[in-house]
């Protein structure tokens, strides 16, 4: 992906859909930035394969990088996390919706 294009909820939302790179930007979340190796652990692969995900991720624009000598420091993208939040307010009315027919449903039943 060319860097220099915004990324969309689509690349953000397929970033995501792999368990491990779910689990690397979880990470991140919890614990703010920190180096590949500390997120090597969150899946049981390998190294190189650690940083393929982390390239995909950053290539949706869902993290960042910086160098630190000679480590990678990753940490979440604000700006792509906003866009998730932005989108998933925007689909509020749905999703009530949905949880009171549900609701309606369950006392239904009761």
């Amino acid at each position: 992906m060319d860097e220099t294009k915004e990324p969309t909820l689509v690349t953000t939302f397929a970033a995501l859909g792999d368990p491990t790179r779910f689990a690397i930007v979880e990470r991140l979340l919890e614990h703010g930035a920190l180096s590949a190796g500390s997120l090597q652990d969150v899946a049981d692969i390998s190294p190189p394969a650690i940083s393929r995900h982390l390239k995909v991720l950053r290539e949706a624009g869902l993290i960042t990088q910086t160098v630190d000598a000679q480590r990678r420091i990753y940490a979440v993208a604000p700006r792509a996390v906003q866009a998730i939040n932005v989108w998933t307010m925007s689909h509020a009315d749905f999703w009530n919706a949905s949880l009171d027919r549900l609701a309606g449903a369950l006392n239904e039943v009761e």
